[in-house]
């Protein structure tokens, strides 16, 4: 479908600018993570004119299947805002599928096999709706897949997803995002999704400016993965003093090919349009100001060029 880009392959860049909008629930409705949810259309759909008025042209969204994600309503926005929208498929933690302490909702009561099937229906044929039943109307497919891990660990139902994106991965080669908890566990992790046949190289891994270890960092970059710093100007984790020293420490290391930005803006309440900075706020204010320290092209490298390999699928 016109603007929303399924798949990129090879090394073509996603668009003049890029950004990974790690962990944003575009469309959430999880009692989980307080806030207004983002559940009306023309929002959402303002949020993507406000990237795209900031010189954005392509967003990964990160949204898995039972979480709000609205397949049915991306294709639209991104025609109207000229957006290229990647979407995801896959299972992130238990947590985010049941509510109240009631029995969990689909997808995460799949188990490996059938979420392997899943992920890889949702990425070859088509994304199903939030009740787990396929558009008649054939919606597009996903173009990543997004699983989780927990803090410094991972449970059941996680190493279940793991396995899973794995198998989707051997089918398909779609990338794999992964949630880290506050940042932690990843090099178990990538050893987690290279047993499973996911090569490092075709992991984008989250949340890392929580947890601001840039030896970590550089230890996770050098076995090929990527790595996102999301949440910039997050009212709930102060990452903002602390990435413009990551990524010095990076490009210092010879890894700047490994970074990427990303919003995590989950709830309406961190919207521009509400008094808050959303996905636009990345180049309007972030990005600039990380241009005036490392550099136009380093900046340039970060949003265009590594986002297009980051998220291209494996020939």
């Amino acid at each position: 479908m016109t603007g929303l880009v399924r798949t990129v392959r090879g090394d073509v860049p996603l668009g003049e600018l890029g950004v990974t909008d790690a962990h944003d629930h575009l469309l959430l409705e999880s009692p989980v993570i307080p806030g207004s949810p983002l559940s009306s259309r023309s929002v959402a759909s303002a949020m993507a004119q406000d990237f795209r008025a900031a010189g954005g042209r392509a967003l990964v969204q990160w949204t898995p299947p039972g979480m709000g994600r609205r397949a049915e309503w991306l294709p639209g926005i991104a025609e109207r805002t000229g957006i290229h929208i990647i979407a995801a498929t896959g299972l992130h933690q238990a947590r985010h599928y049941s509510t109240g302490g009631g029995p969990p909702r689909w997808p995460a009561t799949l188990g490996a096999a059938e979420l392997a099937a899943l992920f890889t229906e949702e990425l070859t044929i088509g994304m199903r709706g939030d009740d787990g039943v396929p558009d008649p109307a054939g919606p597009a497919c996903a173009g990543v897949i997004k699983v989780a891990a927990g803090y410094h660990g991972t449970d059941e139902h996680e190493r279940r997803a793991l396995a899973a994106a794995g198998a989707a991965h051997q089918a398909t080669g779609a990338p794999v995002c992964v949630h880290l908890e506050l940042g932690t566990h990843g090099q178990a992790v990538l050893a987690a999704l290279d047993a499973a046949g996911v090569p490092p190289r075709h992991v984008v891994l989250g949340h890392l400016a929580r947890n601001p270890d840039h030896r970590l960092h550089a230890e996770l970059a050098a076995s090929g993965a990527y790595l996102a710093y999301d949440g910039p100007r997050r009212d709930t984790h102060a990452t903002d003093w602390r990435l413009g020293d990551l990524i010095c420490a990076m490009l210092e290391a010879g890894y700047g090919d490994r970074v990427l930005l990303g919003a995590d803006t989950p709830t309406a309440d961190r919207l521009a349009s509400n008094g808050s900075p959303g996905p636009a706020a990345l180049l309007n204010d972030t990005a600039a100001a990380l241009a005036r320290r490392v550099g136009e092209d380093a900046m340039h490298t970060i949003l265009a060029v590594n986002p297009g390999r980051a998220f291209a699928w494996r020939k």
